[in-house]
């Protein structure tokens, strides 16, 4: 067995660093104090905890003067984070907030830079139903129809491609057990959605929410509700 795995795993199965990750998996920088707030610990725990994630290369830190805010290292390490919650039972809803946020995530959400949940995977079947997409391998290709879509959809795929990044990556949702998009491809798609007002990212949670604008372009654009 890898050492080295043994430790990353001991490292992630604390419940209090779990539950920062999981808040940092909206691939926003964020405060020790918020990330405190979400785990329900004092500041001092989550400094050590942070500590702890950023020695490991799992968390990275960007200083602001004398603040300092904390992400998830890159999008490798926030897909194998994904994974993992595929792998872990649902978690008990104790309060009609956490349940209206739960439902929230599961309809739409930021899986670092990408969407995720109902949302993302509709989006995802409806472009691979419509031969906009071909899965191959665990990637996506785009079609020639595909050129043409993503175009008129105001997404430049030539620089897409130049990136040093994997261009389109079939991503396992924890919760819908189907693939959607990642990659150079899924973060443009979810960016264009923004720009265009057709979501919003809730201010607190990895939530999306569709806007009413959204709602009659998403039918159009991807002919789902």
């Amino acid at each position: 067995m890898n050492v080295n795995a043994a430790k990353i795993a001991s490292l992630i199965s604390d419940t209090s660093r779990a539950t920062i990750l999981i808040q940092l998996l909206d691939g926003r920088p964020h405060p020790a104090t918020e990330l405190a707030y979400a785990a329900k610990i004092k500041p001092q725990t989550a400094s050590f905890h942070l500590q702890k994630l950023y020695e490991a290369e799992i968390i990275d830190v960007e200083k602001h003067g004398r603040h300092r805010y904390y992400k998830i290292t890159n999008h490798t390490i926030a897909e194998s984070l994904e994974k993992i919650l595929y792998l872990a039972p649902p978690e008990p809803i104790q309060s009609l907030k956490q349940s209206k946020e739960t439902r929230e995530i599961q309809y739409a959400r930021t899986c670092y830079d990408h969407l995720a949940g109902k949302l993302g995977v509709e989006i995802t079947n409806s472009l691979l139903n419509n031969n906009i997409l071909v899965k191959e391998n665990l990637q996506f290709e785009v079609t020639k129809e595909g050129q043409l879509f993503f175009k008129e959809f105001g997404i430049d795929l030539d620089s897409l491609y130049r990136k040093r990044r994997a261009f389109s990556k079939c991503c396992l949702d924890w919760t819908e057990r189907q693939h959607h998009i990642a990659g150079a491809l899924g973060k443009a798609i979810l960016e264009r959605m923004l720009e265009q007002n057709w979501v919003t990212k809730a201010p607190k949670t990895r939530a999306i929410h569709v806007t009413h604008l959204g709602e009659q372009q998403i039918l159009r654009t991807f002919l789902i509700k």
